[in-house]
Formats: structure tokens, C-alpha cells, sequence
């Protein structure tokens, strides 16, 4: 596997260069997690870093490196991957046990 030395800026890696594995594009994960062991023996905190272009070159405007940014507020629901045949997320109020009884043709409810 190919790796790329990534930056990473703010949080508790700031200033530090990791090589992280790259894709068959090229690019690093969009998001990298770190999990970090709680002293206590809890369960351990996970540091999130995004990826953000390093710079752009002048004439075309193309990423010319990634680095990863401290995320503060860490995971997101629309962070998982989406694959075609997977279920879409429930939102509340819409799962099959907050149907309404009845039959659906019964005008009366």
C-alpha cells in the first residue's frame, strides 16, 4: 500500500506529520479518527480530523497536497458512507412502529 506524510493542524496533533495510507486515487480518507484510551479505563475518546486542501497550484487550481484540520464536534450522521442498496437513515417519528393503525384505504382512521 502506498502511504502519503499528512500534516495535521489544531487538536491535540497539531504540528505533527503522520504518513497516512492513500487510495486508488491518490487521496487520503476524508476523515481520520484517533482513538485515544481513557486514563480511567473508560471507554476511549476519538480525536476527528477532516481533510482539507494544502494549497492550489496558480495556473489550473489543483490540489497540490492534502492536511488533516482538528474537527472540534467530531462525528456527524451524514458522515457514513451511502451505498446504493443500503436503507436510508430513519428520522424520528417515521419507523415502522410509529405507523398509524388502521388500514391505509380506511378513510376514517
Amino acid at each position: 500500500m502506498k502511504s502519503e506524510n499528512t500534516p495535521f493542524e489544531g487538536g491535540p496533533m497539531d504540528g505533527r506529520v503522520l504518513p497516512v495510507l492513500v487510495g486508488p486515487t491518490g487521496h487520503p480518507p476524508k476523515t481520520y479518527r484517533i482513538p485515544v484510551p481513557d486514563a480511567a479505563g473508560g471507554p476511549p475518546t476519538v480525536l476527528v480530523y477532516r481533510r482539507v486542501p494544502r494549497g492550489h497550484s496558480k495556473r489550473l487550481g489543483l490540489v497540490k497536497g492534502w492536511k488533516y484540520q482538528y474537527d472540534p464536534e467530531g462525528e456527524r450522521p451524514g458522515d457514513r458512507l451511502r451505498w446504493p442498496w443500503s436503507k436510508p437513515a430513519t428520522r424520528p417519528g417515521t419507523g415502522p412502529d410509529d405507523a398509524p393503525s388502521g388500514k391505509p384505504d380506511d378513510a376514517t382512521g
